[in-house]
C-alpha cells in the first residue's frame, strides 16, 4: 500500500512546480516536506549592498526607538509594500539624519532583516513539526487500512468493526487532505518573507547618499 506521506510529498512537489518555483527540493532532509529548499536563516550579505551590516548592528538596532518602531511595522506582512516605500522615503528625508543617514538606513534594514529572518525561521521550524504530525496521521491511516483489509478477507467478517474502522479512515483521510492543502500554502511563506526582505533592501538602498 502506498504511504500517504509519499503521496503528500508528491502533491507538494507537483503544486510548487506548477507555481513556477525556481527552488530545488531539499531531499537531504527527510523531514522537510516542501519543494522549496530548506534554508533556516537568510544571509544579509546576499540582499544588502549598502554599508556593512555586522553582527553588532543586527543586535544594536533595537536601541534606537524610532528605528525599532519603524522596522517592526515594515517587517510585518500586513504592511503593504507600497505603504512601506512611503514610510522609508519619509524616514530618509528626516533632517536629523544628517551625516549619519547611511548609517541610520543600514541600521533600519538590520532591524527589518532581523525580524523577518526570525519570523521565517520560526515558520520553517513549525513546518517540520507540522510534517511530523502529518507523518503520524499517515501511519495511523495506513495501519487502519491494513486492519480493514484483514477484516474484509476474514471468513466471517466483523461488519461492525469494519464500519467503525472505515469511518475512522475516512475522517482521518479528510483531515490529512485538508492539512496537506494548508501545508502547500505554508511552504510558500518563507519565500514570501525572503522576497519582502529583498524588496525592502532595494527600496532602502535607493535612498542611500
Amino acid at each position: 500500500m502506498r504511504s500517504l506521506t509519499t503521496a503528500l510529498l508528491a502533491l507538494a512537489f507537483t503544486t510548487a512546480a506548477a507555481a513556477g518555483s525556481a527552488r530545488a527540493a531539499d531531499f537531504s532532509d527527510p523531514d522537510w516536506p516542501c519543494i522549496q529548499r530548506k534554508v533556516l536563516h537568510l544571509s544579509v550579505g546576499q540582499m544588502w549592498a549598502g554599508p556593512v551590516i555586522d553582527e553588532e548592528k543586527l543586535k544594536s538596532w533595537r536601541k534606537n526607538d524610532d528605528i525599532h518602531r519603524l522596522a517592526t511595522v515594515l517587517s510585518l506582512r500586513r504592511t503593504p509594500l507600497e505603504a512601506a516605500d512611503g514610510m522609508i522615503a519619509d524616514f530618509a528625508k528626516r533632517d536629523d539624519l544628517g551625516q549619519d543617514k547611511a548609517e541610520r538606513l543600514s541600521t533600519l534594514f538590520a532591524g527589518i532583516f532581523s525580524l523577518i529572518d526570525k519570523e521565517r525561521s520560526e515558520i520553517i521550524s513549525g513546518i517540520a513539526r507540522y510534517a511530523h504530525k502529518q507523518d503520524d496521521l499517515a501511519k495511523r491511516i495506513d495501519k487502519r487500512r491494513d486492519e480493514l483489509q484483514v477484516l474484509t478477507e476474514a471468513s466471517e467478517p466483523d461488519y461492525d468493526r469494519i464500519e467503525e474502522l472505515q469511518d475512522q479512515v475516512d475522517w482521518d483521510a479528510r483531515i490529512f487532505k485538508d492539512r496537506a492543502q494548508s501545508l502547500t500554502y505554508v511552504c510558500e511563506t518563507p519565500v514570501i518573507l525572503e522576497k519582502r526582505a529583498f524588496a525592502l533592501a532595494r527600496t532602502i538602498q535607493q535612498h542611500l547618499p
